[in-house]
């Protein structure tokens, strides 16, 4: 490195890596580096030149090595959730698999609108050495390789391939992943030769820079609108999305919906909104709802989707609405708003929220609307308390559910993804503090779990490091992807991690037998091609990567390992059997539109055909 005349020779990896080391964010009058370290795995790619720049503050800017790229980009997107997209971490990986490796991860990020920076290797922009080592080549395109993949699962898209390009691209990236309503993953691909090419990039370029996430006020039309349409409605509601906690709007929700005895229904990305022993919280919504969620909204007139992208499990496939009902959605993101031909009040949820409740005045729904929705909650409640409770029966999802629940301290963390669980946890779990449940359903991604769990207590650490991270996963994604037991290890970022295992992947099992087939390929058991089903000693295995572990037998012995586990200085592992087939929680469901098949010999599968064809006569066409 040199200066000259204000100039600064760098190399276009250096360049990233100082002006990445500039970049800081004003959080509640605190700054801090927007980009807390990274996580990499070094390659022929990605070692020689960006590994060079990434030494030189490796003591400033921790750097995670993780065991698999795609597990390394779960955790980052686990980390950007836990700071509520205001920071993220970058992940790097050399050329070919490695790169390949982070596009499920990239996916996502994009499907959660999470802030992730992947910095990949790609082939030498010269093309002299061609075809190198890991190169996809495309004859009549050479210049279409596997980072053009990317392009499909990233919000920002760039490869450089001149120095100069990266005082536009590193902006334009970082805008991007702080961008409320365009948030997501921003992909740099990094040919082997640019990255150590040289450049007198302009001093000004590195210095310190303090970024603000933008709020944007709603229009004063829209606002009024809403206001007026809320205004007429005799059975209001409001869901609370994932929105909420990225605005920083739980608290004035909160409030907005008690000054107007409005209630309180969440998604899966907004559980946590409200605590659950708040009376305007009536519960989860959806497809992996809540009797009395789905209840209220099914009897509402007028719905206030706040910061919710409104997927089919929060929906029930469109089904959980009364024809009638009007919508409002107001969302910072334009797309989100007007779904569903909703009244759209496009702008941050707090000033949203704020202005709303300014132009609706003294409104108040009728006492006995918020009666009702309190009702239909307590009988809920008793459904789950029964739903958790141990008893004479086989070990469930829900039990182990419930012992965690009774045990844990307010401010830990829950972390899991896909199977089975995310529904359990959803319809069972009572919230104890506000922003503390991460069910990773947008993506609805196996092997998110541990790996989320591990960059989840990188940032609970940095805030919270008395508090515990807990991951429930299941032995399927257990099985997929587990290697970040061993980082956390490696690393002293103690998890609690809870194996339920049920024999394989029993909730797929449990949609087969729902629609008319018998168990096949999905639970170990009911697979053609394995002649002697045996149990995985994953007690054993947690040991093999220097976490402690146990197994239990029962929901009793499950709270005296997690007693143990809470006390430990290091990771933990705790596995218990639970059924694959009794034991799901029966209640809370919505209509799901999933496909079926018109012709069959088999009765049963006719039968689930016509059922769900049935439940169709509910879904909203977009009215």
């Amino acid at each position: 490195m040199s200066t000259a005349q204000g100039n600064i020779r760098l190399t276009v990896a250096q360049a990233i890596v100082h002006w990445l080391m500039a970049q800081y964010i004003e959080v509640g009058g605190t700054e801090q580096r927007v980009c807390g370290g990274g996580f990499g795995i070094f390659g022929h790619g990605n070692a020689p030149c960006l590994g060079e720049a990434l030494y030189a503050v490796h003591q400033e800017m921790p750097q995670y090595r993780g065991q698999n790229e795609q597990s390394m980009g779960f955790a980052a997107a686990a980390y950007a959730k836990y700071h509520l997209r205001r920071r993220f971490m970058f992940c790097t990986a050399s050329a070919g698999p490695g790169t390949a490796n982070l596009l499920t991860a990239a996916a996502l990020a994009h499907a959660n609108r999470l802030p992730i920076l992947m910095l990949c290797g790609d082939t030498f922009l010269t093309r002299l050495p061609d075809p190198v080592l890991q190169q996809l080549e495309h004859f009549g395109n050479p210049a279409l390789g596997l980072n053009d993949a990317f392009k499909a699962v990233s919000r920002y898209w760039d490869r450089i391939t001149h120095p100069a390009q990266v005082m536009q691209s590193l902006p334009a990236a970082l805008a991007t992943m702080l961008d409320p309503a365009d948030c997501g993953p921003a992909f740099i691909g990094l040919p082997q030769d640019v990255q150590g090419w040289a450049y007198d990039y302009p001093a000004a370029f590195f210095e310190r820079r303090v970024h603000r996430i933008r709020r944007q006020s709603p229009d004063a039309r829209e606002v009024a609108e809403a206001a007026a349409l809320l205004r007429g409605a005799q059975r209001p509601l409001i869901i609370a999305g994932g929105g909420v906690q990225y605005s920083g709007a739980a608290a004035v929700l909160t409030a907005f919906a008690g000054a107007h005895g409005i209630p309180v229904v969440e998604t899966i990305a907004g559980r946590a909104n409200l605590l659950a022993d708040h009376p305007l919280n009536i519960g989860p919504l959806g497809v992996t709802g809540s009797d009395s969620a789905n209840a209220v909204a099914g009897a509402a007139d007028v719905v206030l989707a706040v910061g919710t992208r409104l997927q089919d499990f929060t929906t029930g496939s469109w089904s959980v609405f009364a024809p009638e009902a009007r919508l409002i959605g107001l969302n910072v993101g334009r797309q989100d708003a007007a779904k569903h031909q909703s009244l759209a009040v496009v702008g941050d949820a707090r000033l949203g929220l704020e202005s709303l409740g300014a132009a609706l005045g003294d409104f108040r729904a009728p006492a006995a609307w918020l009666e009702k929705a309190q009702a239909e909650r307590r009988t809920w409640d008793a459904y789950v308390a029964g739903n958790v409770a141990p008893g004479n029966r086989p070990n469930s999802y829900a039990q182990a559910i419930g012992v965690v629940n009774g045990l844990c301290h307010p401010r830990d963390r829950i972390v899991t993804a896909a199977g089975g669980l995310p529904a359990e946890i959803t319809a069972n779990w009572r919230t104890l503090g506000i922003g503390t449940v991460d069910v990773e359903f947008g993506f609805s991604c196996m092997g998110y779990e541990i790996a989320g769990g591990w960059g989840a207590r990188i940032a609970q650490a940095e805030a919270e490091p008395e508090r515990d991270t807990i991951v429930f996963v299941g032995d399927g994604s257990y099985l997929l992807m587990n290697s970040d037991i061993y980082s956390s290890v490696l690393t002293g970022k103690k998890l609690i991690v809870l194996v339920l295992d049920n024999g394989g992947f029993a909730v797929i099992n449990k949609l087969q037998n729902n629609t008319g087939q018998p168990g096949f390929n999905t639970l170990i058991a009911d697979c053609p091609t394995v002649p002697a089903p045996f149990a995985v000693d994953f007690e054993a295995h947690a040991r093999a990567m220097g976490a402690l572990a146990e197994t239990v037998a029962s929901p009793a012995e499950l709270a005296d390992a997690f007693a143990r586990a809470k006390a430990a200085d290091r990771t933990s592992v705790i596995v218990m059997q639970v059924d694959p087939y009794d034991g799901w929680t029966a209640q809370g469901h919505a209509w799901w539109e999933i496909g079926t098949a018109e012709v069959s010999t088999s009765a049963t599968v006719s039968a689930s055909h016509a059922q769900m064809e049935a439940g169709r006569a509910a879904q909203r066409r977009g009215l």
